[in-house]
């Protein structure tokens, strides 16, 4: 069991500052990686919560293996979010402020593997065409990634 489900099971879906990172993943044709989750049924970016003693590289890191099966050979830090704007209700009810460490990922290695408990589907997109049902707490961040990054 993880860190923030420890914090639940002692103060249930009240609202916590959650922190953790997510990679955006763009292929050789600037196409980026999205994942169908299975909380929400919308597309979003690989990633998740920091652990006790985690960097917010080594969470960006893990997360990506974790969901995706691909190893991220380097990492460029793209920013931090925070606030008002991260602030998420999870379809079960739990409530999060997310502080967000959001990394890109344009050398990687591996074979895309869904992780079975969390992930639909695994997906590269153009930017032109990404799918309408993007996850709240990532959609500031891929605005960000194609506004400052393509």
């Amino acid at each position: 069991m993880g860190y923030i489900m420890n914090l639940r099971n002692m103060v249930g879906s009240r609202p916590l500052i959650m922190v953790g990172a997510c990679v955006i993943i763009a292929n050789t044709k600037n196409e980026l990686l999205l994942q169908l989750r299975k909380d929400n049924n919308c597309w979003g970016l690989p990633g998740g919560s920091m652990e006790i003693g985690e960097t917010l590289e080594q969470v960006a890191q893990r997360e990506l293996f974790e969901e995706t099966g691909l190893i991220a050979n380097s990492l460029t830090l793209l920013n931090v979010y925070s606030g008002q704007d991260f602030y998420y209700k999870y379809p079960h009810g739990d409530e999060v402020y997310n502080v967000v460490a959001a990394y890109v990922c344009r050398d990687y290695k591996g074979l895309l593997k869904k992780e079975e408990n969390e992930v639909k589907d695994l997906k590269f997109f153009d930017t032109a065409v990404l799918p309408s049902n993007i996850s709240p707490p990532d959609l500031p961040i891929i605005n960000e990634y194609i506004q400052k990054c393509l």
